[in-house]
């Protein structure tokens, strides 16, 4: 169980207070992670390899702590490897190529396409390691032609997401106002089904007049946002697909002396978000479990070591914080501020 008050990593069952689990998981952690990548080690049943997206965002940073913070409690050989940049397809796939033909049992992959990881992953698959895809899916059909075996797939359920986005602006504006939606990268799976989700919760009540991509990054996102305020001075609210976007949308209407009366909603839960939030600058932020997502995917592995079953899918929650939950997510942040009961407890080994 996730609290505020808690750590609701399987080998803490009891609740401790989050300082007190802070302070003890910062001393288990090891490794450099200046470089991008990082190594905790321990005596685990399996060594594990992850790579995930740049840490230039500090979502996967939080990712990053899930995965490190479980494998120092849990004493699990992990190495962590991370793109460039959330655009560094091949260098990630690079990353990966060097990783797969060592002695890991198990690849948690956070691919930045659907198909960028693709290639690397036959070798995995061939040498029937166990592959955990977490955040953002593979792509399907791809994965099927590569004949790729991925035991379990963690993350939001981005659509629900987007609609929890969608249900907040049609609460906070009259029915026929326009709105704009910033997306991440032009055809990303998570982009996609954030927008389709914001989209779908605000059907026909809203006018969106204007449809953009920003590739994941708050200058582009300010950019775009700028010049929708000129060309649509009537605009009333703002969808981004993550927080950064969010941001740079916020800097936007700031400086087009509109703060208060434009509506912006993200999706992430970032810390930098989450004050933004406090301070009056974003209206909400639909707060993923970086973290937690992290964390699972570390668990996931060592449940497929101990020869357990894993759930195909397996789906972190979000939550919709406002300036009402605002001192709540950020006094638990990396962790969710929000309950959440962890789904693969009852498979993870006995220690």
């Amino acid at each position: 169980m996730f609290s505020k008050d808690a750590t609701w990593m399987r080998t803490a069952r009891i609740a401790v207070p989050l300082g007190i689990a802070a302070l003890a998981l910062a001393g288990c952690a090891g490794g450099d992670t200046g470089s991008g990548s990082a190594t905790g080690s321990g005596s685990g049943s399996t060594k594990v390899a992850a790579v995930i997206k740049g840490l230039d965002n500090p979502f996967f940073q939080a990712m990053e702590s899930g995965i490190k913070d479980t494998a120092g409690t849990d004493g699990v050989d992990a190495t962590i490897q991370a793109a460039a940049d959330v655009a560094d397809t091949t260098g990630q796939a690079d990353k990966l190529t060097a990783l797969a033909g060592q002695d890991f049992g198990c690849y948690i992959v956070n691919p930045i396409t659907g198909t960028n990881l693709v290639q690397a992953l036959t070798q995995v698959s061939t040498s029937g390691k166990t592959i955990v895809n977490i955040d953002s899916p593979i792509d399907a059909d791809a994965a099927k032609t590569a004949n790729l075996d991925i035991a379990t797939y963690i993350g939001t359920d981005n659509e629900a997401a987007g609609g929890k986005a969608g249900d907040f602006v049609m609460e906070k504006v009259p029915a026929g106002s326009e709105v704009a939606i910033i997306g991440g990268v032009a055809g990303d799976v998570t982009s996609g089904a954030r927008v389709d989700g914001f989209k779908a919760a605000i059907g026909s009540d809203l006018d969106v007049i204007q449809e953009s991509a920003a590739d994941w990054k708050r200058e582009v996102a300010l950019t775009t946002a700028t010049d929708i305020i000129a060309a649509n001075p009537n605009v009333k609210a703002f969808f981004a697909a993550n927080d950064d976007m969010g941001l740079g949308i916020v800097k936007a209407v700031e400086n087009a002396g509109l703060t208060g009366q434009i509506t912006v909603v993200s999706v992430d839960g970032n810390k930098d978000a989450l004050e933004s939030v406090k301070a009056g600058g974003l209206s909400a932020t639909v707060a993923q479990y970086p973290y937690a997502i992290g964390s699972l995917g570390l668990q996931a592995c060592e449940v497929a070591a101990s020869g357990a079953e894993l759930p195909k899918e397996i789906e972190s929650p979000t939550a919709l914080v406002t300036s009402t939950e605002a001192d709540e997510a950020i006094s638990a942040f990396p962790q969710p501020f929000a309950p959440f009961e962890n789904p693969l407890e009852a498979l993870l080994p006995s220690k």
